[in-house]
């Protein structure tokens, strides 16, 4: 049996995740170097400067390679994926202030950092994206 060839729609998706994959990869990767390569690996201001400057781009590139990824889904994905933006974006807004009123409240003794919301954020937009597919499929 000859194996089934893919359509363009398909070839250009594989190639828009497999591009999102790697600027995502090396988002990540200058994260860690701009977070941990200060003191760790140099001890120089300008270095410092100029990671988080290429960590900037990297996160300019992956959001464009995010936008270009989503226009080529079809109709039904790009709806998924809009859902599962759209939830997290509320979980963040909502739940990143309300932790913040807690804090400058002093309600309750923590300290809020942007990596307990990015972690939420993540979190929600996987589960999310899980539901929505289930319920479309």
């Amino acid at each position: 049996m000859e194996p089934k060839s893919k359509t363009t729609f398909e070839r250009t998706l594989i190639r828009n995740t497999k591009i999102l994959g790697l600027v995502t990869l090396a988002w990540v990767l200058s994260m860690a170097l701009a977070s941990f390569g200060p003191g760790l690996l140099w001890d120089a201001k300008g270095i410092t400067a100029l990671v988080i400057a290429l960590n900037a781009m990297f996160g300019v590139g992956m959001m464009l390679a995010n936008m270009r990824h989503i226009r080529a889904q079809d109709e039904l994905q790009q709806k998924i994926q809009l859902i599962a933006m759209g939830v997290s974006l509320g979980v963040a807004v909502v739940f990143g202030l309300s932790l913040s009123l807690v804090e400058t409240t002093h309600l309750l003794p923590i300290e809020v950092e942007v990596a307990h919301v990015v972690l939420l954020v993540g979190l929600t937009y996987m589960v999310t994206l899980i539901v929505a597919i289930r319920r479309y499929s």
